[in-house]
């Protein structure tokens, strides 16, 4: 089980497969932003690695950065936890002014 951990902050071993926004959502109880539930489609969902990065993006991923002109930092919906990870969380539902955090989001990978 790879072990997801928040610079600063909690770790935890999550399940091999879960969505990287998920397990900062749902096991190490990060107010992780995810206005589009996880489709790639806001980029709220950012996050920066401090170790432990994947070398590949989804389509879905690359093109949400690139339309927003987005460099150093990568979308938690649509990264798989597959090994040990360490993130920088940089949207958060606190001080953010929105209603909630986000819309549901899937365990399956969208899109």
């Amino acid at each position: 089980m790879p072990k997801i951990s928040v610079e600063g902050g909690a770790s935890a071993e999550v399940a091999a497969g879960k969505r990287l926004v998920l397990a900062l959502t749902e096991d190490l109880q990060v107010d992780q932003l995810h206005a589009c539930g996880g489709k790639a489609r806001c980029t709220t969902c950012r996050v920066e690695f401090v170790s432990g990065e994947p070398a590949e993006k989804r389509p879905a991923e690359e093109a949400a950065l690139s339309s927003r002109q987005l460099s150093g930092v990568r979308l938690s919906c649509q990264i798989e936890c597959q090994h040990d990870m360490e993130v920088r969380i940089i949207s958060r539902f606190e001080g953010s002014g929105r209603k909630d955090a986000g819309s549901p989001v899937s365990p399956t990978m969208e899109p």
